[in-house]
Formats: C-alpha cells, structure tokens, sequence
C-alpha cells in the first residue's frame, strides 16, 4: 500500500501527493499577490504596452518589476518545478484591464522565468483558451478553443502557466492529478500494466507538424532517470496517433494500462479540482502534473465569455529528461530551450525572439537552432 506524502516532502515525493495533501497545506502551493505587488506589476505594465506592437518584440528589460513581485512568482515557479508541481497565485491583476493587456502581462511574467514556446500550427507563442466550436475529438482537435471536458494529460513544454481573465458561469473546472502518484498506484496494483506504459505510444501532432516531420511521435507515457519519474499523456493524441499511417496500433494489454491509468487519477483521492477565478495565475510541471477541465457552458455576452491565457516556458532550472524523451522535447539535457509545437509559421521574428531571450535566461538554444 502507497503512503501518502507529508506537507514537508520534497523533491518527487512532495510531488506524488493525493487530493488530501493538496487540501491540508493550501498555504504551501497557493500565494496571494499584496496591493503593493498588484500596484508594481499594473505600473510597469502601463508603461510598457505599446498598442499593437508584437509579443515577440517584447523583451524582459520592458518589465522591470519590483523584487517582491518576482519573489512571489518565483515561488510558485519553484513549487510547480521543484514541488509538488502545482501552484496558484491569487490577485494576479485583472480589473480595468482589457483583454490584449491581460494577455501582454501573462506573456511577461514569463519573458522573467524562461522562454516561451509555440504551442500550434500557427505558432502562436501564447494561446487564447476559448471556445471557438473546436471538435476536441478528432484529428486536428485541440481542447484550448473547445468547451468540452478533457482528458488529463500534460502540455508541451517544461512548466505552462494558465492566467484567467473571464470564467464560465457554468462549468470550466479546472482539474489536477499528481502523475508521479498515479505511477507508484499503477505499480502497487497492475505492476504488468505499469511496465507496458514504459514502452512508446504514438502521439499525433494534430496535423499542426512542420512540413517534413511525421504526423506523429513515438514516446512512452512514463519515463524514469535515476530516482526520478516523468510522465507523458495525452489520450486523446494516441486515439489519433494510431489511425495515421505508419503509426503502430495500440494493443489491448496498451488500452489496458491506459485506461486504468485514467481511472486513478479520477478517482476521489487523487484528483484535485479548483475553480480558477479572474485574476488567478495557475503554474503547472509538465513532467510530475496531469491537469484537465470540466465541460463549461459559456456567457452569452462576448465580453463575458470564458477567456484565459496559456504560456509554455522552457525554463533555465528544468531537469534532465530520460532517454529518448528527446524524440518530443528535442533535448533531453537540462536548462535548454526545448519543447513547443513549431507549427507552420516558424519564422525570423521568432527564431529572433528564441535567441535573444535564451541569451537573456542563461540557456542555451537546442538542436532545432542548429541545423
């Protein structure tokens, strides 16, 4: 029987908690931005937005904040890299701000904390999570511009960040599972089924790959290096993956340990919901956290509809991959710029923006920048 991590746990422990854990020491992963914070980061923003001037020309010397407010989202960085991979800060600013300036102070805080990373065909660096009539289950289906519920999987990049400027009158929950619990669970329970989700699934790109790269990627959902667990999901990318052609299709002993896999982390003890509210700034690991949504329905007014912003960072402090994980993220090595989903749109502008700020972070560029 698996034992339940304490609030003191560090490391992978403290990142294999249960919803329990999460609910006893709400103080550790959720911070609460002060007035002096919110007064900093709405008067650095004013002074740096230009209307209409690109994302990507922005840089880190715009946004000179104050110590005690990148201390505060230092924290929840740290705890969602180096913790429990969770964590929320409350009061990030929000009234009297218009969309495209909600938008601008997402994307910087992250030019502080690493650098960010496409996330679709289009290669848009940061990503409007609303709901445009997507259809989530199908082939090129994302569940960003979709309202229906989710599965629990993980993004494409070593941390996202997820800032909410609008919430569903209905619905919208956010969801979170410790993927590091889930894994000694499967093992304790069906240690067969656990070894099987060592072995490579197809993931689909959804049709958003570069021109030349396959439609999908082989990867395993859990990897380990040394004492450490990482973990790969997206159900709904293998669904798709194993209908492209040449992908390998997936076994019953597969669909097994896949479908158990989702079980556990639904179940009561292991998953956490949280109703992000205007102003909350969730940070995620994208190795030890699953997250997901609840279907929502959304305001009728179009002012009021459901909007948040999502930021993938690779950041300067990220661990050492697995072996072969660099088959998704390009580069197992540690504090490099890797991850994303280049899309068909890569351009100057942002192999620009890719170099100056990994210059501006310390890190190094990966093998992509090279060729």
């Amino acid at each position: 029987m698996i034992t339940a991590p304490t609030s003191a746990a560090t490391g992978r422990d403290a990142a294999a908690w249960r919803a329990a854990d999460l609910e006893r020491d709400t103080a550790r992963w959720t911070l609460h931005f002060d007035d002096a914070e919110r007064a900093d980061l709405l008067q650095v923003l004013r002074s740096a937005h230009r209307p209409g001037q690109p994302l990507l020309t922005y840089r880190r010397t715009d946004f000179p904040f104050g110590a005690a407010s990148l201390a505060r989202i230092r924290r929840a960085v740290d705890e969602a890299q180096h913790g429990l991979g969770v964590a929320l800060i409350k009061g990030f600013p929000r009234e009297g701000l218009a969309p495209d300036e909600f938008e601008l102070l997402t994307w910087a805080v992250g030019l502080h904390f690493g650098v960010a990373r496409p996330q679709d065909r289009m290669t848009r660096y940061i990503n409007r999570v609303q709901d445009v009539g997507t259809v989530y289950r199908s082939p090129t289906g994302r569940g960003y511009s979709s309202n229906a519920e989710l599965d629990f999987h993980v993004d494409g990049a070593d941390v996202v960040l997820l800032s909410c400027y609008n919430q569903a009158p209905v619905g919208g929950d956010s969801m979170c599972a410790s993927a590091i619990a889930a894994w000694r669970q499967l093992r304790a329970e069906r240690p067969d089924l656990a070894e099987v989700l060592r072995d490579p699934l197809p993931f689909s790109r959804q049709g958003e790959q570069a021109e030349g790269l396959s439609p999908f990627r082989l990867m395993p959902v859990y990897g380990e290096l040394g004492d450490d667990v990482f973990c790969m999901w997206v159900r709904n990318r293998v669904e798709q993956g194993e209908k492209l052609p040449g992908a390998p299709r997936i076994t019953a002993l597969q669909r097994e340990a896949m479908d158990l896999l989702d079980a556990i982390v639904r179940r009561p003890d292991f998953m956490y919901s949280m109703r992000l509210a205007p102003g909350d700034l969730q940070v995620l690991s994208n190795f030890t956290a699953l997250h997901s949504r609840t279907q929502f329905q959304d305001a009728e007014e179009p002012d009021k509809k459901r909007l948040l912003f999502r930021l993938w960072l690779a950041t300067p402090d990220s661990p050492r991959l697995p072996a072969g994980w660099n088959g998704f993220y390009e580069s197992i090595e540690p504090g490099v710029v890797r991850g994303g989903a280049y899309g068909q749109h890569y351009d100057d502008a942002c192999r620009r923006f890719d170099a100056e700020q990994a210059h501006a972070m310390g890190m190094a560029l990966g093998p992509r920048f090279s060729d």
